[in-house]
Order: C-alpha cells, then structure tokens, then sequence
C-alpha cells in the first residue's frame, strides 16, 4: 500500500507543476500544442491519455491493478485521500508529481506538451 501511494505522489507531482504553471515549454512530442495555454483550461482526452500512459507510465506503473512493478499501481489512483507526498489528490498535485519526477524514483516528465499532461490526467482519472 505504502508503494502504491509513493507512485501515485510522483506521477501526481509530475502532473502538478505543468499545470500549476500553466504553461508548455513547447518540448517533447507534443511540442508547440497548448503552447502557452493554461493547462487547467485544456480539456483533456482520456483515449490519448492511455497511449502516453503505456508510452510514457506504463513500464513502471499498472493502471488495472494495485500491484507495484517498478512503481506502484495506479488502479482507482483519484479515490485516493492523498498522494505519497502527503498532499491531496487533486489535478494540480498530480501534474506537479508528472513535471518534477521524485528523489530517487519517478524521472520528471516536464517536457510533455500542456495538451499531453491533460490527455494523461483525464486519463488516469478513468483508473
């Protein structure tokens, strides 16, 4: 349980300063897309979330299951009171865990464009 809640705060954490900055650095993949936009104001699309989820998550994280692999499982990740990091579940805490990885755990994936972090969180919140 504990591991899964260490997961779970580092991709939230990740996810939370990207849109707590609501700007894209334009890097990555998706560069130039949201460019500049608030990511809170993005809607995101949980069908592209799943494919940078399994390109991007899903080597280190289940999404179907609680089980920890390298990190844990992210099943139900949102019903979850707070994140490993002790803060509460939300779109910002997450996009802070994408953006700035953890210490000696998750890499920081900041460099994926606004649109790709909301497409990532509308679909974890599917989980």
């Amino acid at each position: 349980m504990k591991n899964s809640f260490i997961a779970v705060g580092c991709l939230a954490m990740a996810l939370t300063v990207g849109m707590v900055s609501g700007q894209d650095k334009g890097k990555g993949k998706g560069k130039g897309k949201g460019k500049g936009a608030p990511a809170a104001a993005l809607v995101g699309d949980a069908v592209k979330g799943k494919d940078l989820f399994g390109t991007n998550c899903g080597v280190c994280h289940k999404p179907d299951s609680t089980e920890r692999v390298v990190g844990p499982g992210l099943k139900e990740l949102t019903k979850h009171a707070m994140l490993v990091n002790g803060k509460p579940v939300n779109d910002p805490n997450i996009a802070a865990l994408l953006n700035e990885g953890t210490e000696g755990g998750m890499p920081p994936f900041g460099d994926l464009a606004a649109q790709e972090k909301a497409d990532l969180l509308a679909y974890l919140k599917t989980l």
